[in-house]
């Protein structure tokens, strides 16, 4: 399968590359307070060069595999500059399923402007095309408002709450389960 380049108004999204774990390492930095209560404590070792390098390569061959697509999103005014986004389609299952799990963080100076929802309304159509998907499932925590706006502006629906459901920050956190899939998708969700 073609790596993908999927490029939106003004994100180009992508692969990471060994050359890119620089540029990522200093996304998880800059980031690290305030993503802290949406995702899972990583130690000390994940916040270094030989780490981002080892797991973009972890990710090149899942992807090769078919087991997952991890993206890098950037600013297309400066595609190879900072990443600015994540969107992971990991855990993908074949068979009767066809699905996924989609996660996603943007970096803190691009939240609330609008390019998760446009780099997420291409990626999760790409997903559903190149990776043939039926379902995409996205969960996020009660209290995480934003995220749950996003996933509803691209047709998520809900479909219920899972009670201490992910090890995050330190504690068992409920989150909300949505999945979208290929026909809500073309009938005008994503």
């Amino acid at each position: 399968m073609p790596e993908p380049h999927i490029e939106t108004e003004r994100t180009v999204l992508r692969l990471g590359r060994d050359e890119d774990a620089a540029a990522l390492l200093a996304f998880f930095m800059r980031n690290r307070e305030y993503h802290k209560p949406w995702e899972p404590r990583a130690g000390e070792d994940f916040y270094t060069l030989a780490t981002q390098r080892a797991l973009l390569a972890r990710r090149r061959a899942d992807y090769a595999d078919g087991r997952s697509a991890c993206l890098l999103g950037f600013d297309r005014s400066n595609a190879g500059g900072d990443v600015i986004a994540r969107i992971n389609f990991s855990e993908i299952v074949r068979g009767p399923f066809q699905a996924c799990y989609l996660g996603y963080a943007v970096d803190r100076a691009y939240e609330g402007k609008g390019y998760m929802t446009e780099a997420l309304l291409v990626a999760t159509r790409w997903a559903f095309k190149e990776l043939r998907l039926h379902r995409i499932m996205a969960n996020y925590q009660p209290r995480n408002e934003r995220s749950g706006r996003l996933l509803e502006r691209l047709g998520f629906v809900r479909e219920g709450l899972a009670h201490q459901y992910l090890f995050i920050d330190g504690e068992w956190k409920d989150h909300v389960l949505t999945s979208l899939t290929v026909e809500a998708a073309t009938e005008g969700g994503a």
